[in-house]
């Protein structure tokens, strides 16, 4: 494994491309990286000069007298791969390649060198980033390998010198928005201690150093800009070792539309796979996916901080001394999905000695200016904080001017060190630097975006939903003693790449899946017998693997009673079959007994390309189509995991009681899930798709009826 360790924290470097003019950017990279106090040395490659920056230059890396962990290569394209030949050559254990024109260019030779590059870092076993990136800090070091401005030297400080944990860490695919986590969090004092972009990912990726910042613990956080998953299977180890040690992972990740997906192609060569699968993946493992810079901001602000403190759920405190502020947070909060309670008798009872008779207790509390200005912002929050109808608060207040804040600075590092309850502070005028480190400093974060607040606080509580959650799976790596695989694996090889109905259904059976049941018919004569032995009415479907909508083919009969009434109905369903594709293989028909009311969902699986089986539930059955009202999630299911995926349907209380009707059977529902997702997960390199559809459910208590089914292979 390379020695990521001498990457992030190397004793020596060497400059490959250094230059002396800061107009190009290898002078700005040695510019910026002789900008602060990094302790260890520094030494210049280049070809043209004897010296950079008043350092001796060397012409090769070869030529150094010493050794050399870390290699920056920022040169012509065409010479990096013997560059980094001679590195291995040389024993340097680490390299960073800015220098871009590889895989991102059209056309192969940029592809073969980036390939290249690859079997140069394995041959050596070299820790390579890049190439086609912005290159990386390491705070706590001040080694800013990087020509970024964002880290520039400007008499400000990379990392803020009181801040002990809560450290944050920020790895991006793209050089501009990692870097650009840095310079919108700096300034409200987020304690970064490594900003990583790795470009095109030639050997080594984004979660190879979550990965091994995670196992060093050197970060709680992690802000991440993702174009694609070179490696699906280590994402979701990562994601899951992540969410294990309570290090939230907040994701911009881009390809979610076809503008996205084109920018991603066109800037690093990176196919960004299927959007609906990272997602499901991501809601698996408590990944917070965001698309904006400053709203990622704002929530590892707030987990840096509470991360060991998190919301037990989304009923959250509003304090403040403006009125109208109050009120627009609150509207803000519930439409992100927050609950905002009236307070419990006792704690309005002590807000109420400070209050106005014109201010109010109830939630917002409205504390005036005139009550803020008495008891502080510190006293006020404490006080809200301490309520047992809320789970976190937000106190509005103006840090325009810090005077106000340092009157009550020891009840504000009080409540950072004591509050079981966290404590965001949102200012709605803009705040001053020493207003942001002030509060800072006391343990709070101070933020300046309801929006911002609102959501820092639906996804603290939504982690620790999810973790708790999760924490509690049984393992998924060992199979069930109970799985009959064994027994359904020979009938699923002998059958063709599509099974029908008929031929679906044992297999399910096998797994405690209920269907309708049924016999399949191939004559007419047949189909009266059959008809006659089932008795009431019935329901009966063209079986044909190349009939896959039987309604369109006009193959479905409902309602059919005795026998003459289903022989004619054999006749007229194989014929409008034949019409509908004269050289469809059709098998028969399958005879049902008609199943009773319910409501319709739709239950399958997907195969994803990147991470496998994904289970979908769907609302409306056949017109899920139009309706779109889907949630999908990686198989196996627990049975917590099916009932969080229904909850996540926007029309999931059509399955409650309403308008007089009894509540859906969900319990059966999310068993036939998680039957259906340990299925998939047995069969997993065998099956390209299981539909499921339409599924009634019945009310609660009496099951549900499996309508149709089929099962696709993979070729």
């Amino acid at each position: 494994m390379p020695d990521l360790n001498a990457f992030l924290a190397p004793n020596a470097v060497a400059v490959i491309g250094a230059a002396n003019d800061t107009s190009m950017l290898r002078g700005r990279l040695m510019e910026t990286l002789l900008g602060h106090d990094y302790s260890g040395e520094i030494f210049p490659v280049s070809r043209t000069s004897r010296e950079v920056m008043g350092l001796k230059a060397y012409p090769t890396v070869g030529d150094i007298p010493t050794a050399i962990d870390l290699a920056i290569i920022i040169i012509p394209a065409q010479f990096v791969t013997e560059t980094l030949r001679e590195c291995g050559r040389k024993g340097v254990k680490a390299a960073q390649v800015i220098t871009s024109g590889f895989a991102e260019e059209v056309g192969e030779k940029g592809a073969q060198q980036q390939a290249e590059i690859r079997r140069i870092a394995e041959e050596f076993d070299m820790a390579v980033c890049g190439p086609n990136s912005e290159g990386f800090t390491n705070t706590r070091a001040q080694l800013a390998a990087t020509f970024s401005p964002a880290v520039a030297a400007n008499g400000t400080s990379l990392v803020p010198d009181y801040r002990r944990d809560g450290f944050v860490s920020a790895i991006a695919q793209s050089g501009g928005i990692g870097f650009a986590y840095f310079d919108r969090g700096r300034p409200k004092e987020l304690p970064f201690n490594y900003i990583v972009t790795t470009g095109n990912e030639a050997a080594l990726e984004a979660m190879d150093f979550v990965d091994h910042l995670i196992d060093n613990d050197e970060s709680e956080v992690f802000l991440l800009f993702l174009e694609d998953a070179k490696s699906p299977a280590k994402l979701v180890s990562v994601a899951e070792k992540a969410l294990r040690a309570g290090k939230p992972l907040i994701v911009s990740k881009v390809g979610r539309s076809d503008s996205g997906r084109r920018a991603a192609v066109s800037h690093t060569g990176a196919l960004t796979g299927d959007s609906a699968g990272y997602r499901a993946i991501f809601n698996r493992y408590g990944v917070i996916e965001c698309n904006d810079i400053d709203e990622m901001v704002d929530i590892a602000a707030s987990f840096s901080r509470w991360r060991t403190r998190l919301p037990r759920g989304r009923r959250v405190g509003i304090t403040t001394g403006s009125g109208g502020a109050g009120g627009l947070l609150a509207d803000i909060a519930t439409a992100a999905g927050l609950e905002v309670p009236i307070l419990d008798a006792a704690t309005r009872a002590e807000i109420d000695q400070h209050l106005p008779t014109y201010g109010s207790s109830q939630n917002p509390v409205d504390a005036t200016a005139q009550a803020v200005s008495t008891i502080g912002y510190a006293r006020l929050n404490e006080i809200v904080a301490s309520s047992p109808m809320v789970d976190a608060v937000i106190g509005i207040c103006s840090a325009k001017n810090p005077a106000s804040l340092r009157r009550v600075q020891d009840g504000l590092a009080a409540l950072g060190r004591e509050t079981t309850n966290p404590i965001l502070l949102c200012s709605y005028t803009t705040p001053s630097r020493d207003s942001i480190e002030l509060v800072n400093r006391c343990g709070l974060p101070l933020l300046d975006n309801m929006h911002g607040c609102a959501r820092a606080l639906v996804e603290m509580a939504g982690y620790h939903e999810v973790r708790e959650r999760f924490l509690k799976r049984p393992p998924t790596t060992m199979p069930s003693v109970r799985s009959p695989r064994a027994k359904v694996a020979p009938r699923l090889t002998r059958a063709g790449r599509l099974l029908c109905e008929y031929e679906a259904v044992p297999l399910f059976a096998a797994y405690g899946i209920p269907t309708a049941g049924g016999r399949l018919v191939t004559t007419a004569d047949d189909a009266a017998r059959v008809a006659d032995e089932i008795g009431g009415k019935l329901a009966m479907k063209i079986q044909s693997p190349d009939i896959l909508h039987k309604t369109e083919a006009k193959g479905v009969e409902l309602n059919v009673s005795g026998s003459i009434a289903a022989r004619d109905t054999f006749t007229r369903l194989i014929a409008n079959a034949r019409i509908f594709d004269a050289n469809a293989d059709v098998r028969g028909v399958l005879v049902q007994p008609m199943a009773g009311k319910g409501r319709e969902v739709i239950v399958g699986v997907k195969r994803d390309a990147a991470f496998g089986p994904m289970v979908m539930v769907g609302l409306g059955g056949v017109l899920v189509e139009v309706l779109k009202d889907v949630a999908l999630a990686p198989a196996p299911l627990s049975s917590d995991d099916a009932i969080s995926l229904l909850d996540g349907l926007r029309g999931r209380s059509l399955l409650d009681a309403w308008r007089g009707d009894a509540p859906a059977d969900v319990a059966a529902l999310c068993a036939l899930m998680v039957s259906l997702s340990q299925f998939a997960a047995d069969f997993a390199d065998e099956i390209l798709e299981i539909d499921l559809n339409p599924v009634l459910v019945h009310e609660a208590g009496a099951g549900l009826t499996v309508l149709d089914a089929i099962i696709v292979k993979r070729q």
